[in-house]
């Protein structure tokens, strides 16, 4: 039996691996801090969750013991992290990184979390020039890029079988922040209406926990030190995310919901509210990841977005239905949950409906 060991297993990422590995007969086992985070089926399925620091390498060097096939490691942060990690690696056949679109600069070594956005000409090869190594704060905007980035380096220059996974605005059960909650939770408030900014044309490439997962399975299966971009196979626009997601409620008769969907130009923004419509893929240019190298290895997508969104959607739904609200302390979503300025457009343009009725 082959055996794959997944550090902080219980994430969308981990938990997304684990499932499919477990599938495919392999033993898994799973680090994490608390295992009430490890979802019950894959529990009952066999694999087993240790509690253990991701940088107590002695732990960590006990729960190798002799080796493994696999370790997927979706802790490493820094530098410092993948340091920790590389002498524990001299007995596992395939090591994957999980990384970031977020290393990526364009020409002018702008990326997605600096203050100007990136202007990309084409999809995002794995080539593409990245933002400088780093060793700041990781939880920073300018750091964590930079320090994915450190970290990489060292994981490929290590001498071991490391395969390096950037992904990109990750769906899938278990997300840490689950973007679609701001459409879900509109769904289940029955809100009018879902306005998005620029007609909803914006477009952040999104990647399905699963589609990654399969991607890891086939890395498993072709050890090597490489560079791979992880991405739906579609890459929906923020109006067909939209679309996708209403499209799952409405199989559901006790969801079932219609809302308007007013698509904003530059014109309405400016002049009812700047935030009226954002979102999290508001991407123009878009960010579009070039996922060529990934299927030229063998790697098949389990779907596009549309057909594998249901797993995110069904956890969040359940989430809500126990009380335990996605993102209640994420500030995240705060501006993207304010409905007051779409009640003042709905409002103003009710009047001026009525008012023109009355002439």
């Amino acid at each position: 039996m082959q055996r794959a060991i997944i550090l902080g297993g219980t994430g969308a990422l981990g938990r997304a691996t684990a499932r499919r590995l477990v599938a495919a007969g392999w033993s898994v086992d799973i680090t994490g801090r608390q295992e009430s985070h490890l979802p019950g089926d894959l529990r009952q399925s066999g694999a087993r969750f240790h509690p253990i620091d991701r940088h107590d390498t002695g732990a960590l060097a006990a729960l190798l013991g002799d080796g493994a096939d696999l370790l997927v490691d979706a802790l490493c942060f820094t530098q410092a992290n993948a340091r920790e990690l590389i002498p524990l690696l001299g007995d596992v056949a395939s090591t994957v990184m999980l990384s970031s679109k977020a290393v990526y600069a364009d020409e002018h070594g702008n990326h997605v979390n600096s203050d100007v956005a990136p202007r990309f000409t084409g999809p995002i090869r794995e080539n593409q020039r990245t933002m400088a190594a780093g060793h700041g704060d990781h939880d920073s905007r300018e750091g964590y890029g930079a320090n994915k980035v450190a970290a990489e380096q060292a994981l490929l220059n290590s001498g071991c079988p490391v395969t390096v996974i950037r992904a990109s605005k990750v769906h899938g059960d278990g997300a840490a922040r689950p973007r679609e909650w701001m459409f879900i939770k509109r769904a289940l408030e029955q809100r009018p209406a879902v306005f998005l900014a620029h007609g909803g044309a914006g477009i952040d490439h999104t990647t399905a926990a699963v589609n990654t997962a399969a991607l890891i399975a086939r890395v498993a299966e072709v050890p090597g030190t490489r560079i791979l971009n992880s991405a739906d196979p579609d890459a929906p626009s923020a109006l067909q995310i939209t679309r996708a997601i209403a499209a799952h409620f409405n199989q559901f008769e006790y969801y079932n919901h219609a809302w308007e969907e007013i698509l904003l130009d530059d014109s309405v923004q400016t002049s009812a509210d700047p935030d009226l419509g954002q979102h999290p893929w508001d991407a123009r240019p878009p960010i579009i990841l070039d996922t060529t190298a990934s299927i030229e290895l063998g790697y098949t997508p389990v779907g596009t977005f549309a057909e594998t969104i249901a797993g995110e959607i069904n956890w969040l739904l359940f989430l809500d239905r126990v009380g335990f609200a996605p993102g209640a302390e994420d500030p995240f979503f705060g501006p993207l949950l304010d409905y007051a300025a779409e009640d003042r457009y709905l409002a103003a343009r009710a009047s001026d409906r009525q008012a023109n009725g009355r002439q």
